[in-house]
């Protein structure tokens, strides 16, 4: 007992402050009011479409939740080590719990609560990010091949007849194409494979997908920011998988439909020709 009468011991005293300390801490941490564009992107690059915050609020979210999970973790960890660790004149053997059917419910209920709201959350977001238009503004069939990619603009969408007529683009792993695309205009990429499996990776788009043959996968974005991006295959598909890049172009309208009007003016009208094989060159 204390001199003052009081049998609270310090260590009875930080017991009883650890929790509000805790609690403290997770209030200061959550209301600071910072919306999602205030967060760090966390390794992912500016999103540069509209469809492209709706990933990286889903990656901030996903690693907020796994913070606050650690940090609770940790925090009972270091409260049971600190406040329940032998004394030093203690021989006794502390109590020992078994079969104690609420808190086996309790370690099974909060795990299954945890995975169904993380479910939850990305199966809501994939099936707005994997949805596509019955009439998109613009079409691009692109082809992935060992090692490059062909770009099919298939243009029939387009209200001018005189840019209606659909015109392509080859690469090759040392001459990576140029995917052009108009800004603020949706496009659905389709994508198809002419030998092994490839990934189509925008990268700053966010978003990619398997290129699988006798497979036609679909996605649709619409860019938002003009400029320069890169992209490259997501998915090992042999030696010069590396090699197997590609660039995307965002310009505005205007610039688009010249380049589709250069492209034709080099022959390079239709779709892209069945004898392109591998390395963006021609079977003889």
């Amino acid at each position: 007992m204390s001199p003052n009468g009081s049998d609270r011991s310090p260590r009875r005293t930080r017991r009883r402050k650890l929790p509000q300390a805790l609690a403290l801490g997770l209030v200061i941490a959550t209301a600071t009011g910072c919306s999602a564009n205030d967060l760090p992107r966390l390794g992912l690059p500016s999103p540069v479409t509209a469809e492209g915050p709706l990933v990286l609020h889903m990656w901030q979210g996903s690693w907020i939740a796994a913070l606050v999970v650690g940090v609770l973790m940790w925090g009972l960890i270091i409260w049971s080590v600190i406040f329940h660790r032998r004394s030093r004149t203690g021989v006794q053997v502390p109590p020992q719990t078994r079969y104690n059917v609420p808190i086996e419910a309790l370690y099974t209920a909060v795990p299954i609560i945890i995975v169904s709201v993380l479910f939850y959350f990305v199966a809501r977001d994939e099936s707005k990010l994997i949805s596509v238009s019955e009439k998109p503004q613009h079409t691009v069939n692109v082809v992935g091949f060992q090692w490059s990619w062909a770009f099919n603009y298939e243009n029939t969408e387009n209200p001018d007849p005189a840019n209606q007529q659909a015109a392509y683009e080859v690469g090759s792993p040392g001459e990576p194409p140029t995917l052009y695309l108009p800004v603020d205009e949706s496009v659905q990429f389709r994508l198809t494979s002419r030998d092994v499996i490839h990934d189509f990776w925008p990268i700053n788009f966010m978003m990619k997908m398997d290129v699988v043959p006798g497979v036609v996968n679909r996605f649709e974005v619409t860019p938002t920011v003009k400029g320069e991006y890169k992209g490259k295959c997501a998915e090992l598909c042999g030696y010069d998988h590396s090699r197997m890049l590609f660039n995307v172009k965002v310009v505005d309208r205007a610039e688009y439909d010249q380049h589709l009007k250069d492209l034709r003016a080099k022959g390079q009208t239709g779709a892209v020709p069945s004898g392109i094989t591998t390395m963006g060159s021609e079977e003889k």
